[in-house]
């Protein structure tokens, strides 16, 4: 492990985890921790070693000019400090314990390990790590996110439903169970996005992970431009749709059973969260309230010509089927809230990279 700047001491932190890879389709759990790193101006404090978890002939390094100065970055997972709920002397202050990296080749639980090491060290409360899979759910529709909880209490206390999945796992769930065996209450928070459009940006499915971080957490997160990111690439989506008539039809479709499935109680509990985060956002001496730069969105693309198959077996190559490796799951309430099955929810990136 290289230390960069010691361990910091912290305000009731919580770690905030997400992986490039098997469980970030759409790069979208990423692109979520990583717009919360910007917008609070993170502190890198540490990194793990290269050497003991990657294979570089996968993710090779990067070389790049700093001055005239030849350079070079290794693929790695750091971790950084972010205070929420500061300013102004209001609100209750805590701090964040990102972890950005990308999911290792080898070694996950001496990789685990080491992360829980560090939860321990900063007295962290609670683990949440984010992810994003592929599944039969239309872009035009608000972006499902599934909770996951580690132990069966917190499950309970969060008003969680069991979760049975098997099947291949990634390095998500296997940090969610360290959490679990060591006795480190863990949720993990899963976007679900529409599998005819993967490639990443997805700032839809982002904006959706944060969304729930907020109602987890109870804090609230500057999007600066994501909602206009997001809409923007849902407008992308609509034109490219509407160029083929098989794909248009086949959206349609899943429109009408999404729109069937819904509750009519979902949309109430929908319009009350996001009225809560309004009035979060509302006042300027709220908690989590910052500024700082925001990256645009590209334009999404559609997979083939046509709608793909839908994939139905844990086996697939392209991702997982689902949460892995916990006691309860949920789909988060009104806009968030999806139908489908935790246990079948659909696939990580496209071949060849398999990221969790």
């Amino acid at each position: 492990m290289i230390e960069l700047e010691g361990v910091p001491e912290l305000v009731d932190p919580v770690m905030v985890a997400a992986f490039e890879g098997w469980n970030d389709a759409g790069d979208a759990a990423s692109a979520a921790v990583a717009h919360l790193d910007r917008v609070w101006k993170g502190e890198v404090f540490a990194a793990l070693d290269a050497e003991d978890y990657y294979d570089f002939q996968v993710n090779r390094p990067h070389m790049w000019l700093d001055g005239g100065v030849r350079r070079v970055t290794w693929p790695t997972t750091r971790l950084s400090v972010v205070r929420v709920g500061a300013e102004g002397g209001r609100g209750r202050p805590r701090d964040l314990v990102l972890v950005r990296g990308i999911e290792p080749s080898m070694r996950w639980r001496t990789f685990c390990n080491e992360i829980l090491g560090f939860a321990h060290e900063l007295g962290v409360e609670m683990v949440v790590v984010l992810g994003a899979l592929l599944g039969d759910t239309p872009h035009s529709r608000p972006v499902p996110v599934t909770s996951v909880a580690s132990e069966e209490k917190l499950a309970r206390s969060l008003g969680l439903e069991e979760s049975r999945y098997e099947g291949p796992t990634g390095i998500v769930g296997i940090l969610q169970e360290a959490c679990a065996h060591a006795g480190l209450p863990a949720v993990s928070l899963w976007a679900a996005v529409p599998h005819y459009v993967s490639q990443p940006p997805n700032p839809k499915a982002a904006l959706a992970l944060l969304n729930a971080l907020e109602d987890l957490l109870e804090i609230s997160v500057p999007l600066e431009d994501l909602a206009e990111d997001a809409r923007a690439w849902q407008t992308g989506v609509d034109q490219l749709a509407a160029e083929d008539s098989e794909v248009a039809e086949y959206v349609q479709a899943l429109e009408e059973a999404r729109d069937t499935a819904e509750l009519p109680e979902a949309s109430g509990e929908a319009i009350a969260r996001e009225f809560e985060r309004y009035l979060r956002r509302r006042d300027p001496r709220a908690p989590g309230r910052g500024e700082g730069p925001a990256g645009r969105a590209n334009g999404p693309g559609i997979v083939g010509g046509g709608p793909p198959p839908r994939r139905t077996g844990p086996e697939d190559p392209e991702g997982p089927r689902g949460p892995e490796g916990a006691e309860g799951s949920r789909r988060n309430r009104g806009d968030r809230g999806d139908r489908e099955s935790p246990e079948n929810p659909g696939d990580g990136d496209d071949p060849p990279a398999a990221d969790d």
